[in-house]
């Protein structure tokens, strides 16, 4: 897996799109701006619009950065032998965390967090996408369920994985129609609870089925 310019140019216009879109909006932002809410969408923090500036490197440059690397530094090599499954992957949550981005900054133009419930509808589509994928990724050290049993089995790996991708498939499913139909109060509960139960169970499963297949 080399670097490809043309491949990855496209990529690297998405993740400047939040630094285009801020050094548009700039010179309208007060000195003092809007940088948290809570999960009802009602603000509870403030910061110097400087701080915005780390916003886009912190979320959609360094989610690039990590997907671009991690294939090299891998040490069964095993990402590399995903080839466009994994370049796919990483598209999509590059773009996804790009969109969130640029809807934070948009609400901070607006001072309001117009609704809370998109939040909730792009994580749905990211645990719908990630548990479409689950079933490709590879045993790997950097990416997907890595529990003690997943990473030290790659019967256990593939079998939690192949449960792990329909449960967060199922659950992004129920995230996007909850968003479209309940409160951001009852949405930001229900992104706890349904996170939760995710990762409870397939560290179980994965434990589970490590001790059987000893």
């Amino acid at each position: 897996m080399q670097f490809n310019l043309k491949r990855e140019l496209p990529l690297i216009v998405i993740i400047l799109l939040p630094y285009l879109y801020l050094g548009f909006i700039w010179g309208d932002l007060p000195q003092t701006v809007l940088t948290h809410w809570n999960g009802a969408g009602e603000i509870d923090g403030w910061s110097n619009k400087s701080t915005l500036l780390f916003l886009p490197l912190l979320t959609s440059v360094l989610t690039y950065v990590l997907f671009l690397i991690i294939p090299y530094i891998d040490p069964k090599g095993q990402l590399k032998k995903m080839g466009s499954k994994y370049h796919s992957l990483k598209m999509f949550i590059v773009v996804l965390m790009t969109a969130i981005t640029l809807y934070i900054l948009y609400s901070t133009k607006q001072e309001s967090l117009s609704n809370p419930n998109t939040l909730y509808f792009l994580i749905g589509l990211l645990f719908a996408v990630l548990g479409n994928y689950f079933k490709t990724i590879k045993h790997n050290y950097f990416i997907g369920i890595r529990t003690p049993w997943t990473l030290e089995s790659e019967t256990v790996w593939k079998k939690t994985h192949q449960l792990g991708g329909k449960l967060f498939l199922i659950s992004g499913v129920v995230l996007i129609l909850t968003s479209l139909l309940f409160s951001p109060q009852l949405n930001s509960t229900l992104v706890l609870v349904v996170t939760t139960v995710l990762v409870l169970t397939t560290v179980g499963y994965s434990y589970i089925l490590f001790k059987q297949e000893q």
